[in-house]
């Protein structure tokens, strides 16, 4: 993972030409950070057998990204009809889609069977579920939740306390059954971390699934393909954090691999990863403009983006480092809570952060929205979202998803049959 930098990948003269096209608020993504982030991760995990990351789509649902990472050989993590439908825009079929869904409605699981994704199963009742109304396919994987055998993070909560995954003594039952229906391949999947930087976590999860798989292998004598480790590898949000070394990582996980399932002679089992926010997280950035600025018991900036924009410190206290452009020199000596024009409190980017004086239409970046920024967004008081741009390599800028307007807002609703309604 290339090391934290407050750089932009563009001045504050450039971000004012696109605004004479594209107003504030947006995204904008940087293309050569992106690919050349991807390229680093995939030598870095080369030596594990058959190894791909499964880019996770809810992170950034964009097929015009979807894409830029298909072409670099990465998969698409989905857990939706719409994500699926979009990883399938995107030119991505058959084993390059994983479908790990939860209470999953049959649509999901036929649309899935027809591209040839992996079917990643949540629950044991599924199996039948997922025979009644699509079949089953040639290959199923499970999703493992190994409840205390394994913490969690202040992200993710408590693996036992968790919605998702099997149990696992449902584990071997499920593949007893299964086996006895005649499916010879098989894979494994757990997802218990959100945005951890320790290492050591990551390794410790490969430990336990490899181990399973060698037990589950031989007591029931069924032989598996691939193990999924989930994703949740973190970034560093703050200045002072350090990035994940995933040259640790990768080489923890090539130790366990070889003293257990080369050293029980397994077949050969491909590893994947399902990271999103590390693929793309710190190359993503929400431009805001400030609209006002309010002195009362606090100094507020008020920008004209919103929570609904970018939820995340709203909701989680997420920390994203700010820049005022134009002011990166400047000292940081004024104490403000950044905030935007939802009728909530929590709406703010920022609590007592020390910027720069702000002005009246300063430019403001949020940094690190590159995942989970965008795709959760929504329309609580009427917010539109915003446009998605693209910094592609050559410098040039594409807008790959327009704003919503006011239209699309009212699209779902019938005003006519309003006017009939008494």
């Amino acid at each position: 993972m290339i090391s934290k930098d407050l750089n932009l990948p563009f001045t504050k003269e450039e971000i004012l030409e696109i605004t004479n096209k594209y107003p504030t608020p947006f995204y904008i993504y940087d293309e050569k950070m992106i690919l050349e982030n991807a390229r680093k991760m995939k030598m870095i995990f080369k030596d594990l057998p058959g190894f791909k990351n499964y880019f996770a789509v809810k992170a950034l649902p964009n097929p015009f990204i979807l894409k830029i990472l298909k072409e670099e050989g990465f998969g698409a993590d989905c857990s939706s009809l719409p994500e699926l439908i979009l990883a399938e825009k995107a030119g991505m079929t058959g084993e390059s889609i994983m479908m790990t869904s939860n209470d999953t409605p049959a649509e999901e699981f036929i649309k899935a069977k027809e591209l040839g994704a992996y079917i990643n199963l949540d629950d044991i009742s599924h199996i039948d579920y997922l025979e009644k109304h699509a079949g089953l396919p040639e290959i199923i994987c499970f999703r493992y939740n190994p409840g205390p055998l394994k913490g969690g993070n202040s992200f993710i909560g408590k693996p036992e306390e968790a919605k998702f995954g099997f149990s696992r003594d449902q584990l071997f039952e499920g593949y007893r059954i299964l086996r006895d229906k005649g499916i010879k391949r098989f894979g494994m999947h757990t997802m218990v971390a959100s945005n951890e930087l320790n290492p050591t976590y990551f390794i410790e999860t490969a430990r336990i699934l490899f181990e399973l798989i060698v037990e589950i292998s031989k007591e029931l004598d069924i032989s598996f393909e691939f193990v999924n480790l989930g994703g949740g590898i973190g970034i560093p949000y703050r200045p002072d954090q350090e990035p994940v070394p995933l040259e640790t990582v990768a080489k923890g996980i090539k130790e366990i691999y070889d003293s257990t399932i080369t050293a029980n002679k397994l077949n050969s089992l491909k590893v994947f990863l399902e990271c999103g926010r590390l693929v793309t997280g710190p190359y993503g950035y929400l431009v805001s403009q400030v609209r006002h600025l309010k002195h009362t018991y606090k100094d507020y900036v008020g920008l004209d983006s919103c929570m609904a924009n970018l939820m995340r410190p709203g909701i989680y206290g997420a920390y994203h480092h700010i820049t005022v452009l134009g002011k990166e020199k400047e000292t940081a000596i004024h104490k403000y809570d950044v905030t935007g024009s939802l009728c909530e409190n929590n709406d703010k980017f920022a609590i007592d952060r020390f910027l720069p004086e702000v002005e009246i239409g300063d430019l403001i970046v949020i940094h690190d929205t590159g995942a989970h920024g965008h795709s959760m967004g929504f329309n609580y008081n009427g917010k539109l979202r915003s446009a998605e741009l693209l910094l592609r390599e050559d410098g040039n800028v594409l807008q790959i998803r327009r704003a919503e307007t006011i239209d699309d807002y009212f699209r779902t609703l019938d005003f006519e049959a309003l006017k009939k309604f008494k």
